[in-house]
């Protein structure tokens, strides 16, 4: 059953009341025609919850706005939804994808995250190229998918709206690796589920590493929001030491924007449920407003809590990875490292999902404590233990 303005209805109750779905909820091909923004195509999510959403069919498929009841949800950044055309890897020493770096999910690889690192290149048996440069978080996040289909699929007396495609991060003498993605939500839900596969394409034994950087923004993030995560133990924190608290923020509760405020990273070691599930959330009390990330502990064993809250910037990012913050060098060195021969994949899923009221926030912190507390302590002493990732 469809449930839509406090009822439930069957299918063909949906069907008496209007001439199509897309009266009360749709997924809509459209493009974008003005600025940085102007041809990217973009998929429109409603789902008649209030929960609608936006797709970059030509960055990634990618989640650029997200918003609930008309209250955003996802972060719009100062860069805009840049074309990828305008994109430049390699500018600023590796640092230029932070002009093309906004919306709700940025995906982060397919085989480089995290800073700029140069790699060796042995395994695509060239002499010309003995090593590979990488740049900020990899290509992935900046390539045009070829769209395969979307729409709407009633199974039974239920409805799900959904998007496909597959992305496409090619080289000769290099990497070939195509990205699935399928993206679904429920019509009547509050969840965003994405469903994504990782495929060696070519026939090169291929470094794969993965990160979603989930970004959250105003007003879900506001003063005194709560981060909340089942965080067994605090990793690594890139301003430990002197630095740690002169900023006057914390991991767990957040402040208002702040001028000249430079970004604090975390990396936290999460408890999974027994289905093997960890959950991350940030909530707006006094809103009755949260935002909360399911992800899978063999997906992405690890997690990062990056803050952004200068002024102007205003960001919370959620980012599960396959890696510990240590880098691509000490993956290989380590052996961590996710090699993929030909036709191997490795898959993701992930549910996003919208707390809304009170007892939603309850019913997730409630999810989040049944496995594990979180420090009670604002700036907890990072452990350095970087716990060994195995199966690799």
């Amino acid at each position: 059953m469809v449930e839509l303005n406090g009822r439930t209805y069957t299918r063909r109750e949906i069907a008496e009341r209007a001439g199509m779905l897309s009266q009360f909820a749709s997924v809509r091909l459209m493009e974008l025609g003005d600025g940085v923004e102007r041809g990217i195509r973009m998929l429109e999510f409603r789902t008649g919850s209030g929960l609608r959403f936006t797709v970059l069919v030509d960055r990634a498929l990618d989640i650029a706005d997200c918003e609930f009841k008309g209250q955003a949800i996802g972060w719009n950044s100062p860069a805009g939804f840049r074309h990828p055309g305008l994109h430049e890897y390699e500018g600023e020493g590796g640092l230029a994808w932070a002009r093309s770096f906004s919306g709700l999910l940025v995906t982060c690889g397919l085989d480089h995250i995290l800073f700029m690192n140069e790699v060796p290149a042995d395994t695509y048996v060239y002499g010309p190229k003995p090593t590979v440069s990488h740049s900020l978080h990899g290509r992935i996040g900046t390539i045009p998918a070829k769209l395969t289909g979307y729409g709407e699929e009633w199974r039974g007396d239920e409805c799900v709206l959904w998007a496909e495609g597959i992305v496409q991060q090619s080289a000769v003498f290099g990497e070939d690796l195509h990205l699935i993605r399928r993206i679904e939500a429920d019509v009547g839900g509050n969840d965003i589920r994405i469903s994504d596969r990782v495929v060696n394409h070519g026939f090169y034994k291929t470094p794969h590493m993965y990160c979603y950087h989930i970004n959250v923004g105003h007003p879900v993030l506001d003063e005194g929001s709560r981060y909340l995560a089942p965080i067994k133990d605090v990793v690594w924190a890139a301003h430990a030491g002197e630095a740690y608290r002169k900023q006057g923020v914390g991991y767990r509760t957040l402040s208002a924007p702040k001028l000249d405020f430079h970004e604090q990273v975390w990396q936290h070691e999460l408890g999974a449920d027994d289905q093997g599930q960890q959950f991350v959330a940030l909530v707006n009390d006094r809103l009755g407003l949260g935002f909360e990330v399911a992800t899978a502990k063999a997906q992405f064993p690890c997690l990062y809590e990056w803050q952004n809250l200068q002024a102007g910037q205003y960001a919370l990012g959620i980012e599960p990875s396959t890696n510990h913050v240590l880098g691509n060098n000490a993956a290989r060195q380590r052996g961590e490292m996710i090699w993929l021969q030909h036709g191997e994949e490795k898959r993701y899923d992930s549910t996003f999902r919208v707390l809304d009221g009170a007892d939603d926030i309850a019913a997730s912190e409630a999810r989040i404590r049944a496995i594990s507390g979180q420090p009670e302590d604002e700036y907890p002493a990072p452990s350095g233990n970087h716990l060994k990732i195995g199966g690799r």
